[in-house]
């Protein structure tokens, strides 16, 4: 089978590898089609953590390996004991590798696990024309459900999980720094909460137009705008919740600095180096700064979102391309033009 598998920093193949086989307990599935993610950019550029001769504690695999955890298929095999779904089954992939013995898998907090993990960076992912999972991270999608939107419930999970997890109530003013995919669902989440203005900041027009296109009521070009002052000027004290998605110093310096009072800023975004805060400016308004990682308990709750149109995720897809497009149409692509956000790989032939 077909496979966008990565060897290394800026060395990632489309090749022919042999098709997984399925064992009891797993499931096997054919993938329609998957996201490129901010971190299968990094792992592409930058490289990631797993490398070889360092197997993952729980998966046990090690590079080279097949990327990609934003996906959704069809079910095509299931191995002896699996009950929870059926070949032929339309499913999404909540991808996350955890051990369920820790403490905090013991408490619910499965993204905590000790041994924490995705598919596609820690084992062979969604970039290829099967996949073998584990049953507990196969979710049913209901008839009208696309596959394409199928393939964005995962990060529509984490711009939702820290929506939810954030002190955002109905009638809020917030603001979201960085209107890339996370940041564009982070909006169409907070709507679907009840914000009652969202402003959102980046440098790129096309983003901000996109931004504004799904639900933004104001934005705000930080590259030629005072980010502090325009903030002000629209809310009078500042924003309840800032959602940092940009993972740089300034939108992180400009959230802080844009919170009201008792305000919160909630970091979604992965920093490449850690970010300074002024404490005293936190410690006069009595604010807070909170971070989430990945989601836990929600895809469900995302999906039924999207079958009843509260969540139109499909407004964020930008481009869909071939498998054996992926690097120039894909990674290379979100580096040079900042007009696109999320661009969705079709998988099979």
């Amino acid at each position: 089978m077909k496979a966008a598998v990565w060897h290394g920093m800026k060395d990632v193949r489309i090749e022919n590898v042999e098709e997984p086989v399925v064992n009891p307990g797993q499931v096997k599935v054919k993938v329609e089609w998957t996201g490129i993610c901010g971190s299968d950019l990094h792992a592409y550029h930058h490289g990631i953590g797993v490398q070889t001769g360092a197997p993952h504690p729980i998966s046990g695999e090690m590079a080279p390996l097949t990327l990609g955890h934003e996906f959704a298929g069809t079910v095509a095999e299931v191995g002896d004991g699996v009950t929870n779904v059926s070949v032929g089954d339309r499913v999404t992939i909540e991808p996350l590798i955890y051990c369920g013995e820790c403490e905090y898998c013991r408490q619910g907090r499965y993204n905590q696990c000790e041994r924490f993990g995705f598919i596609g960076l820690n084992a062979n992912g969604g970039f290829a024309e099967y996949a073998i999972v584990q049953p507990y991270m196969v979710h049913k999608l209901p008839a009208h459900v696309s596959l394409e939107e199928g393939a964005l419930v995962e990060p529509t999970a984490v711009a939702f999980h820290a929506v939810r997890s954030s002190r955002m109530k109905v009638g809020d003013k917030v603001a979201v720094f960085g209107v890339g995919p996370i940041g564009l669902l982070t909006i169409l989440s907070a709507k679907a909460a009840g914000a009652a203005q969202i402003i959102a900041v980046d440098v790129s027009d096309e983003r901000l137009a996109k931004a504004q296109e799904i639900g933004a009521t104001a934005i705000i070009n930080g590259a030629r705008q005072n980010t502090e002052e325009e903030i002000l000027a629209l809310t009078g004290t500042g924003v309840d919740v800032a959602f940092e998605a940009a993972g740089a110093q300034p939108t992180f310096t400009n959230a802080v600095s844009t919170v009201k009072k008792g305000g919160e800023v909630v970091v979604i975004a992965a920093f490449a180096k850690p970010a300074s805060i002024d404490l005293m400016q936190l410690m006069v308004k009595e604010a807070s700064v909170t971070a989430i990682l990945a989601y836990r308990h929600i895809f469900p709750e995302i999906i039924s979102l999207i079958a009843n149109g509260t969540l139109d995720v499909k407004q964020v897809i930008t481009k869909k391309i071939a498998l054996d497009n992926l690097i120039e149409e894909g990674f290379e692509l979100l580096i040079q033009d900042k007009s696109q956000a999320k661009i969705l790989t079709k998988i099979q032939p």
